[in-house]
């Protein structure tokens, strides 16, 4: 039986050193990426987080041979069979989608159920189909899957900003369709993140012709034929930063390691601004607090440079400690405080309006049993546990394992007292 709660001892100051694993949003598309070339392909530093072993097993499914050697994938696709991934798997992901490009330029066609994920508001695929329909995908919308044909990618102007701003997966997906497609395609309006750069830089290590990836204009001449390639994806900016909200939130002094500090440029200055004292380095960051009150804090999150989405939550449980009012905006996703509600249950004072949280800063919070509700808040709800009073179980913990790798024991080797049940 799988162990789904996890058990927090509040109250102990976090001191030492960590390793920021492999960003998982950059881990998944380049997964996908790699269906592109039948050449051999070795991806380095990969953390196998449970989304990542799910796009594993997917592209294990339809005929790929993944050798996993500690932190390396050897990934051999010369063999792929299959234009119909398995629905029981890709239901499990929102990344399978990442597959549709790759498929069709191997096959001329795909089918393919609608993919799951985390249940954080409306996330749909519009702009998906509108970038592979501009580039000359027929896509027919059925009840339970995607029917998508093609005869050639051709390039084409694709002006891919939606009605809430750029789309990282569309713009992932533009770039994998443009990689082969016949022409020069140019990408307006294109997601900004470091996890599209970094998808980018992948395929051009296996020949592809990209600029501009990182601006909202990327251009991208079709390669007929792509190589094979070494390649290690950039670390994720989302735990580190998660780890350094935990270093403030419990009053100790923790060093992020493997980080690349100017992806996380704006968070920083908002931990500076909250009373975290910072030293950044290179590749780490070590962070303690400048006096013993925290300070309150105003965050709207918004595509990147901007505030990321993605640590929303651990910010609203540092406002939940801070000596004042915050307000916490969500402008990405309109589902995205249901831990706010359970951070009430352990004495947090917060109030819910549209897409604003208020909330007014406790000298403390209450150890309580709380329920996950998907990735981002199961860390927030542990983060909150490592300084509540007394004894915090965290239900659903199994959402936390999607996207951190080995979460609680990094923790524990901070000195957390924290354990599975």
């Amino acid at each position: 039986m799988v162990k789904n709660r996890l058990v927090i001892e509040g109250g102990r100051k976090l001191k030492g050193k960590i390793k920021i694993a492999s960003a998982k949003n950059a881990v998944l598309p380049i997964l996908a990426a790699t269906l592109l070339t039948e050449k051999k392909v070795v991806l380095k530093g990969i953390s196998l987080v449970a989304d990542v072993l799910t796009m594993i097993d997917l592209l294990k499914a339809i005929g790929s041979k993944i050798e996993i050697e500690n932190d390396r994938l050897i990934i051999d696709n010369s063999q792929i069979y299959s234009f119909h991934p398995p629905g029981e798997i890709v239901k499990k992901i929102r990344a399978s989608y990442y597959l549709i490009a790759p498929l069709l330029s191997r096959f001329k066609k795909v089918k393919i159920d609608y993919p799951g994920g985390c249940e954080i508001g409306a996330r749909p695929i519009d702009l998906h189909i509108k970038g592979l329909m501009a580039l000359g995908a027929k896509i027919i919308a059925r009840e339970k899957y995607l029917d998508i044909e093609i005869e050639d990618f051709k390039g084409n102007e694709i002006y891919l900003y939606g009605y809430k701003g750029p789309s990282v997966g569309a713009t992932c997906q533009v770039l994998l369709a443009a990689a082969k497609a016949k022409g020069k395609t140019i990408i307006f309006g294109a997601a900004c993140e470091p996890e599209v750069v970094d998808l980018a830089n992948f395929l051009k290590s296996i020949g592809a012709e990209i600029s501009g990836a990182g601006t909202p204009v990327i251009e991208i001449y079709g390669k007929e034929e792509l190589a094979g390639t070494e390649y290690e994806p950039i670390p994720d900016r989302i735990e580190a930063g998660t780890f350094l909200c935990a270093g403030l939130i419990t009053d100790g002094e923790i060093t992020v390691e493997n980080v690349i500090p100017h992806h996380l440029n704006l968070v920083l200055k908002k931990l500076e601004e909250v009373g975290g004292l910072l030293k950044i380095e290179d590749n780490k960051i070590t962070i303690k607090r400048k006096e013993k009150d925290l300070k309150p804090l105003n965050i709207a999150t918004f595509f990147y440079p901007g505030f990321p989405t993605d640590l929303q939550a651990q910010f609203v449980v540092l406002a939940s400690l801070a000596n004042g009012e915050s307000i916490v905006q969500e402008n990405i996703f309109e589902k995205r405080f249901a831990h706010c509600y359970e951070l009430k249950k352990m004495g947090a004072e917060i109030a819910v309006i549209d897409n604003k949280a208020i909330i007014k800063g406790k000298d403390k919070l209450i150890g309580s049993e709380v329920n996950a509700t998907d990735l981002r808040a199961s860390a927030s709800l542990v983060l909150a546990g490592l300084v509540a009073c007394g004894k915090t179980i965290v239900n659903n913990y199994h959402h936390l394992n999607r996207g951190y790798y080995q979460f609680a024991e990094k923790l524990t080797t901070l000195g957390a007292k924290i354990y599975h049940e």
